[in-house]
């Protein structure tokens, strides 16, 4: 077997699969796959080998994670993009999965199902980042937050999007058509391109949201930590992976810290989400407080105008007779339109 050219090329893995064991990385290239440099462990559970057993634990951490995100998400029923945003966590957590069954080993690379199970987990990742971006729109209210318009592009865009780079995935790795696993230019400008760009757009768009529509600048700081994250998860995972592994022995790689990475920056989108949003819950509150604010002056002034029909001697039927009857009340000088005693000109 020849050794591959690992130097760095547009349109080709085998600089990164080189560096990192990504799940396309068996099926792309050679015949056989780009092997990493140096990749962390496995260890023998049950008589099955599991691979990347670290990364593995930060896996099933990310899915406890990720599930009390969406918990807290449920439960702000005022907050704007509740419903939108809760998506893009769905489709973390598919691919959080996804991830854990393909790098562990659970599902070999030796099976027929690899290609498949590998081609749904690239097409998620992809969908997972369009959703990202399209939740980056919500704020500008393009359309209204939470109505079947709003919801319903996201949820059909985003299955167009993973339904259309599941079949580029798929075609790449058994060669069809166009596709080649040799030349996967078109995976590699998805995989590398597509999603980062998803991402800085969706960047750039909530600056752009946070400097023009709210006071606070609190929320910057949720954002950059966010980009800070992401890219330092970026540069482990395919410049300091092999040196990471050498010097932790083989016990852990690159994978490990860029998992750890993925799942902070994630919990940044949660934290900028919830900065924006919080208020929501407040402003109902003091409606309310205002509205028994008026109730107590509504009680003022009817104290001021002698009862609840402005007329101190009864009710509605008292016409005829009394303080402030229709009849006698219409020649006293301090009667007001209906009668009644012109209390405010006494007071003021």
């Amino acid at each position: 077997m020849s050794t591959p050219d690992t130097s760095f090329r547009f349109g080709d893995f085998n600089y990164a699969c080189s560096m990192v064991s990504l799940t396309l990385c068996p099926l792309v290239g050679q015949s056989d796959g780009v092997e990493p440099v140096c990749y962390s462990r496995n260890v023998r559970l049950v008589d099955t080998l599991i691979f990347q057993p670290s990364t593995l634990i930060i896996h099933i951490i990310a899915l406890i994670m990720t599930a009390i995100m969406i918990y807290h998400i449920r439960s702000k029923y005022t907050a704007v993009g509740r419903k939108e945003i809760i998506m893009f966590f769905y489709l973390y957590i598919l691919v959080t999965i996804m991830d854990l069954l393909l790098i562990s080993g659970i599902i070999p690379t030796a099976s027929s199902l690899y290609p498949y199970f590998t081609g749904v987990h690239l097409g998620l990742i992809s969908a997972t980042f369009w959703c990202l971006l399209l939740n980056g729109f919500v704020g500008f209210q393009f359309a209204e937050d939470g109505t079947p318009l709003s919801l319903w592009s996201i949820r059909i865009s985003s299955f167009v999007v993973f339904a259309a780079v599941t079949f580029l995935s798929i075609a790449t790795f058994k060669d069809l058509g166009p596709f080649k696993r040799e030349a996967p230019i078109a995976l590699w400008i998805v995989f590398f391109i597509f999603n980062g760009a998803a991402f800085l757009i969706y960047v750039i768009l909530q600056i752009v949201l946070v400097v023009n529509t709210l006071d606070d600048r609190w929320p910057l700081g949720d954002i950059m930590f966010g980009v800070l994250f992401f890219a330092t998860g970026q540069v482990i995972l395919y410049v300091f992976s092999v040196d990471i592994c050498n010097f932790a022995k083989h016990y852990i790689d690159g994978l490990f810290f860029g998992t750890i990475a993925t799942l902070l920056s994630v919990m940044m989108v949660y934290k900028y989400w919830d900065s924006i949003t919080k208020e929501d819950l407040e402003f109902s509150v003091g409606s309310k407080q205002n509205v028994w604010e008026v109730k107590e002056l509504l009680g003022e002034d009817e104290m001021a105008g002698g009862g609840l029909y402005g007329q101190p001697g009864g009710g509605p039927g008292s016409q005829h007779g009394g303080y402030g009857g229709f009849n006698g009340g219409a020649h006293s000088p301090a009667a007001g339109p209906y009668g009644q005693p012109n209390y405010f000109e006494e007071r003021y």
